[in-house]
């Protein structure tokens, strides 16, 4: 969740009085859909208490394999000594090159061309679900990222749902196995970022009429 500026500080503060260690990992930060970027923890942490993480391969593609860690000073040892301890080699070729396209500026273009096409991407989906899915979805949360979060009508089951949809060619991640406890809601995680807008808008119809099965037998 996206915390308030009074939460932020509040645990900066406890992490500080307790001396706790804050692991921030700020998937998918640069695709915000809303409103403005929303600054990092690590980015007003006074006390040195947020290890901030992060990668590139959604902001790039998978296969380049090149995450991050920004450290506080007083782990820089400890985590390099870890490093060592897994293995001595990193893809010093990928990481140069990866480097010179941030330091060129071609890394903030991309970033600026990929919001527009993810936004395009995004805002077609959100078209599809109100047109073909109707009150059997409710959207959860689409204002950043590159999945959107929905919760389903009581009565279906999210797994049978992503399994009929898998047999008809779609993927979807229940949302049910995401929670611990008895207590679980049935929603669907569906992912934009690698399909058209007339794709996304074939997929919601196919999914509206998945639903629509499952409702009628319940």
């Amino acid at each position: 969740m996206t915390m308030s500026a009074r939460r932020r500080f509040a645990l900066l503060d406890w992490a500080a009085r307790h001396q706790a260690w804050i692991l921030e990992d700020d998937y998918d930060s640069e695709f915000r859909y809303v409103s403005r970027p929303v600054g990092s923890l690590q980015g007003i942490d006074a006390g040195d208490r947020v290890i901030y993480m992060g990668t590139f391969s959604k902001a790039l593609f998978p296969a380049v394999r090149v995450g991050y860690v920004v450290v506080p000073p007083p782990l820089w040892t400890r985590f390099l000594e870890s490093r060592f301890a897994f293995d001595i080699f990193a893809p010093t070729l990928y990481q140069r090159s990866l480097a010179e396209f941030l330091s060129t500026g071609h890394f903030a273009r991309h970033l600026r061309r990929m919001r527009s096409a993810y936004l395009e991407r995004r805002d077609a989906l959100l078209r599809g679900l109100d047109r073909h899915c109707g009150d059997l979805v409710q959207v959860h949360n689409s204002d950043a990222g590159l999945h959107v979060t929905v919760l389903l009508r009581e009565g279906l089951d999210d797994q049978e749902v992503a399994a009929r949809l898998g047999r008809r060619g779609l993927a979807a991640v229940p949302l049910s196995n995401c929670y611990v406890g008895p207590v679980r809601k049935q929603g669907l995680l569906l992912g934009f970022g690698c399909a058209a807008p007339q794709r996304l808008h074939a997929a919601t119809r196919l999914l509206g009429e998945v639903l629509r099965e499952r409702n009628g037998k319940t």
